[in-house]
């Protein structure tokens, strides 16, 4: 991948203040597959003390957004159009890592899957996935 992909998704990134707001960063960015992390904050939580499910569904919209644009063309941004996510389990521990990737790129809509993953203790444990469809549409002219 060219590493002008990368930056721009990275410096794209930067530019969404509710990223910034709950602490998360882009941990993996590749063709088709980028990852976001949020640490564990109880200013995230709900009343159970779980990551609330609002965050864990940004982090996973976010990744999943991303990994439709490392296909698209530097002239294009992206929008969702859907998503349905299930959650499978209380998101629980020291972070949460979404992982989203392209399952059909498309000239104007481009179908995801996105996972996230509670980490605790060094291990792993899913707790939501999404799909959703994310559709092309013109640069703004804020992207680099």
């Amino acid at each position: 991948m060219e590493i002008n992909v990368e930056k721009r998704i990275k410096n794209s990134f930067a530019r969404q203040t509710v990223m910034t707001t709950i602490g998360a960063s882009i941990t993996r960015v590749k063709p088709g597959e980028v990852s976001v992390e949020v640490p564990f904050r109880s200013d995230l939580t709900q009343q159970h003390g779980f990551f609330h499910a609002g965050v864990v569904t940004m982090i996973v919209d976010t990744a999943c957004g991303y990994a439709a644009l490392t296909c698209m063309p530097v002239v294009a941004a992206v929008l969702t159009v859907e998503y349905k996510v299930n959650f499978l389990s209380p998101a629980s521990g020291e972070k949460l890592i979404a992982r989203g990737r392209v399952l059909k790129p498309g000239r104007t809509l481009t179908v995801c899957f996105g996972e996230v993953h509670a980490l605790q203790e060094g291990k792993e444990k899913l707790v939501a996935t999404m799909l959703a469809t994310m559709m092309k549409c013109e640069d703004t002219g804020l992207t680099d």
